[in-house]
């Protein structure tokens, strides 16, 4: 069987409350013993890290909001031509379950980086910086 779109959705997107009723029974309340509403099918964006990233002259910089995280649960490391950051914080609730928060980032690295000399840290108002200067050349040590 063959399925075809319209050729235009309207400007607000697809009418879910029209399309879902015959494919999901009771779209929003309680089906079965979970409750839910028709919010739950459309994902959320991830927003537990912003993050800024600059290179110039003096070198690499990324800057991520990790403050819904410990230092101990961060990990920095550098495969290939990326910085990946990783970020996993659970709590555990008196009875009630386990929340998991966690996040995975990649950057990549602009050549002439020197990666050996990455460093990251993490500052009193929760932001990640991970830093890295730029390899010395032949031309920059004699300016220098």
């Amino acid at each position: 069987m063959d399925f075809f779109l319209p050729p235009s959705l309207p400007a607000e997107g697809i009418p879910w409350q029209r399309v879902l009723p015959p494919l999901i029974p009771r779209l929003s309340g309680i089906y079965g013993q979970y409750n839910w509403s028709s919010k739950l099918l459309i994902p959320e964006t991830d927003n537990t890290s912003t993050a800024e990233v600059n290179c110039d002259e003096s070198g690499f910089t990324v800057q991520v909001d990790v403050k819904h995280f410990n230092p101990q649960d961060l990990m920095v490391k550098v495969i290939g031509d990326f910085v990946e950051v990783q970020g996993k914080h659970e709590e555990k609730k008196d009875g009630q379950g386990v929340t998991t928060r966690q996040f995975n980032r990649r950057y990549r690295i602009p050549k002439g980086v020197d990666t050996m000399a990455l460093e990251s840290a993490v500052s009193p108002d929760g932001i990640l910086i991970i830093s890295a200067p730029m390899l010395q050349t032949e031309d920059s040590r004699i300016q220098t």
